[in-house]
């Protein structure tokens, strides 16, 4: 039976690669490996990560492009650069916070 193990990172946070130079906002995760096994496949044997752990969607960018990623717990960390992410798709689902957090659009931002 496989261990799930709570994610580490939450929808909304601001994260980046840990090898490669991208970072993104989170927009959806996966308790465990959830792609295709031809998209697993294709990555170099010995940097493919374990499917028993968090995946996380990413609105992600790097310095050509914006685009979508799909990333291993292991090789994401926080980006605490306090820079926004200028992912088109972001402003879809996401609102911006006074502090620069992004939160899911229609919650309620109120504090109580």
């Amino acid at each position: 039976m496989t261990k799930i193990r709570t994610a580490k990172f939450q929808i909304g946070d601001t994260v980046k690669h840990r090898v490669f130079p991208f970072r993104g906002v989170i927009f959806d995760v996966d308790p465990i490996f959830s792609n295709t096994e031809e998209w697993y496949q294709a990555i170099p044997e010995a940097a493919r990560p374990s499917k028993d752990q968090p995946y996380y969607h990413l609105f992600a960018e790097n310095e050509e492009t914006e685009y979508i990623a799909y990333v291993s717990e292991q090789n994401l960390v926080h980006d605490n650069t306090g820079l926004p992410v200028r992912h088109p798709q972001i402003d879809e689902i996401f609102e911006v916070t006074p502090d620069g957090a992004y939160r899911l659009a229609g919650g309620s931002l109120q504090h109580h």
